[in-house]
């Protein structure tokens, strides 16, 4: 067979939100078969066998055959090069350790043109995905040179970029919980500073540290003197120290301590520098050099025997505890000790380089605290213990074996009044203690540390014992848990502020402009993304088409929100989703507009169904969508809706609009001239807005419809806005054209 042609990526493009694929973000591929738009994978000779021996876990791709081994029966059966290329780049996701399960591959009206789609929660991390899937496909089907190590290194890189560009472990935890608690997320840069909720409900997060942590809190626990002293004098047991700028000082201040001491950095973190057990003025030399680059200052303090426990407390309370040991390794009489070390210690999983280990790789050599005790020991690195002698490699760093269920109710109480004293709302205090789960004063035990912005590894992944749900704990802590659920609205404590999406081409920024205005007369900060600009509050803060999904995140980001109203044309959903997960109204006008979307390949008015039942689709449950009743394709998306439906019409006596009424639904339309709102029996005049014959005189000509009030009145009515306000601002408003950056 001759070498086929190179398979076109025509076009990348990344849906930010909500799409017509699926809710979440995916890389949309636009592909050019070429020449293997005539050769399905059974007519490629060899190609299949070749695939499968690059990559064996295809085998549990189920496809859409539904079972394990489905994928590989497509393959045989014989599919086209696109959906190929679809499961190729899922596989690399997969084996980079970024589980990848949805997909989808389909034909568009150009012959041998492809739209393939994959999950992507990153962008940079999908398109190098693609891009390795991409040259593996092409060596399968031209038996070019691509072995096993080929996929090995694809895979690191992809893996590579996976590290740096996704959220650091603690960080992900609060986020996964947050998401499970269905808790919207923006990630305002490339590391771990995310924005949880929306608008004025938002709450930030950057690692284990929130909005909610004082500036001032995190200034005390840097300063260990000043922690101890605060916590001195609140009872806590600390051990006492002094702060010492020589080792000459050092060691006066060891004697007057007595013996043994430690000696630290006053504002150090991670354990480094620190050293404990110290007996001897040349200890206590050796030791302050060691921690005098660390840190402003070098503390020595009193040592205090037993284990280090590292607790957690989050919004005042314990939530998570676990205890170190000592790391030590046994001599062969033939290897070094920094040859013991890698071959005992450093070969744990749970030991490594990057912030994704619960324990830290050792180097023997470069860490002074080591070589410190080596020395201690009558040994360095490249010493050689005799057979079976214990040599005690580090005393502390190696906090990761559960024990909160073990912690003692005082315990408990003096840790969680620690955080709170130095004021902070998230922890990691130390504590030094013989056991955990007997108080602190029987044992003379003592809080040694507290620490701000704590890593969280430690409870998430413990060496021993159960993982315990940190990122939830500060997911509630802050967003309480609602003990009540409202009868209308969304549950309290989501982070969601309402959101109304408007959706079609039949006078969708009219009806945002009206909504938007209502809901600032409701006395909410409201926010306006419409093709008209972007308005806060009323003031329009960008005269450009703002009906995109930057604009809409520009709201979405804002606090001063309490609202967002969002324009979304055709175009926007099809180009980067919707710039929200989910809303509380959604109003779709019609499915108008498709000759403008010939580059979706989407020609008539009936393709634009799957397009723009995305707006209903993000409808929440305790929501409305607010459907035009005179176009029959609007009504079918009815059932699509999670939430209640409102119908709205012109015309009283349509089918739709009495079917609703007598299944007990809502429903809008106009009767002798006015506004009529009903459920099921019950009919309503819009109270504060008279005959429709002056609205419409007053309006004519600025594009503001009978159709546009209506939709704006059903959304106004969706989110309980009083009537009479609904009526009243209607009569109010000014349709008039505005310039540039003045108000509506």
């Amino acid at each position: 067979m001759s070498k086929q042609d190179n398979i076109e990526l025509l076009r990348i493009n990344y849906l930010r939100g909500p799409n017509i694929w699926t809710y979440r973000p995916v890389l949309e591929v636009w592909l050019q078969l070429g020449s293997l738009e005539d050769f399905p994978s059974n007519q490629l000779p060899g190609f299949n066998d070749r695939l499968a021996a690059l990559l064996p876990a295809l085998l549990e791709h189920y496809c859409g055959v539904g079972e394990r081994g489905g994928f590989l029966q497509r393959l045989n059966e014989g599919t086209w090069a696109g959906h190929v290329l679809e499961h190729v780049v899922i596989e690399l996701l997969n084996l980079a350790d970024m589980p990848t399960g949805f997909g989808q591959t389909r034909s568009t009206t150009r012959k041998g043109v492809y739209r393939m789609v994959f999950r992507a929660r990153n962008e940079q991390v999908a398109r190098l995905a693609l891009d390795e899937g991409h040259k593996l496909l092409m060596a399968a089907i031209n038996d070019e040179p691509y072995g096993p190590a080929d996929v090995a290194a694809a895979v690191e890189k992809i893996r590579a970029r996976v590290d740096d560009c996704y959220l650091g472990p603690s960080t992900a935890a609060i986020v996964a919980a947050a998401t499970a608690r269905g808790i919207p997320h923006i990630r305002l840069n490339e590391g771990n500073l995310v924005q949880l909720g929306y608008g004025a409900s938002q709450r930030r997060i950057w690692t284990a540290e929130t909005d909610l942590t004082s500036a001032i809190a995190e200034g005390i626990a840097q300063d260990k003197d000043l922690t101890k002293s605060l916590l001195a004098t609140c009872g806590i047991p600390v051990p006492e120290g002094a702060i010492v700028s020589s080792a000459a000082q050092a060691w006066d201040a060891a004697q007057e301590i007595g013996l043994p001491v430690v000696v630290k950095p006053s504002d150090g973190n991670h354990g480094r520098g620190v050293s404990l057990d110290l007996n001897t003025f040349e200890e206590v030399q050796a030791a302050f050099l060691l921690a005098e680059p660390h840190g402003s200052e070098v503390m020595v303090e009193r040592y205090v025997r037993g284990h280090e426990y590292r607790l957690l407390v989050v919004g005042g309370r314990v939530v998570a505890a676990a205890r170190g040991e000592v790391a030590c390794v046994v001599g062969d009489g033939l290897s070094t000790v920094e040859q013991l070390v890698d071959a005992q210690l450093n070969t744990n999983p749970r030991r490594g380089l990057g912030e994704d280990f619960p324990l830290s790789q050792i180097n023997t050599v470069n860490d002074g605290a080591i070589v410190l005790d080596l020395q201690r020991q009558g040994l360095s690195p490249q010493a050689i213990p005799a057979d079976g002698r214990e040599v005690l490699i580090q005393r502390n760093g190696n906090v990761a074996i559960d024990c909160t269920d073990e912690v003692h109710p005082e315990v408990d109480h003096l840790v969680s009044l620690a955080a709170r004293v130095v004021g902070l709302d998230i922890a990691g205090v130390d504590v030094v203690a013989q056991d955990i789960s007997q108080p602190l004063q029987l044992q003379g035990g003592a809080i040694v540390e507290v620490n701000a912005g704590p890593g969280l590894l430690m409870h998430l992944k413990p060496a021993e014992g159960s993982p315990r749900p940190v990122g939830l704990a500060i997911c509630n802590h802050l967003f309480p848990q609602a003990t009540d659920t409202p009868d209308h609205g969304q549950p309290d404590n989501d982070g969601r502020i309402p959101i109304v999406g408007i959706a079609g081409s039949d006078g969708t920024q009219h009806i945002a402009r009206l909504v938007a205005w209502l809901l600032h007369l409701s006395g909410r900060h409201t926010g306006l993304a419409c093709r008209d600009g972007l308005f806060l509050d009323q003031r329009c803060v960008d005269s450009s088409d703002s009906s995109n999904w930057d604009a809409g995140q520009r709201l979405l980001i804002n606090r001063a929100m309490q609202a967002a109203v969002f324009e979304n044309g055709a175009d926007t959903i099809l180009r980067s989703g919707l710039p929200y997960d989910r809303c509380q109204v959604g109003v779709v006008t019609d499915l108008g507009g498709a000759p403008a979307l010939a580059e979706f390949d989407i020609t008539e008015d009936d393709q634009m169904y799957k397009v723009l039942r995305c707006q209903v689709d993000v409808v929440l449950p305790g929501g409305a969508a607010v459907l035009n009743a005179a176009d029959s394709r609007v009504v079918e998306m009815k059932t699509l809706c999670d939430g209640e439906v409102i119908f709205y019409s012109t015309d009283p006596e349509m089918p739709i609009i009495m079917a609703q009424r007598s299944d007990g639904g809502r429903a809008l339309y106009v009767r002798q001239d006015q506004v009529v709102l009903a459920t099921h029996n019950t009919e309503t005049l819009l109270p504060g807005l008279g005959k429709l014959t002056v609205w419409r005189e007053r309006h004519k000509g600025s594009g503001f419809t009978e159709q546009s009030l209506l939709a704006a009145i059903g959304a106004a009515w969706a989110l309980d806005i009083p009537l009479n306000l609904i009526g009243a601002g209607m009569e109010a408003f000014e349709s008039a054209e505005k310039p540039a950056g003045r108000a509506i």
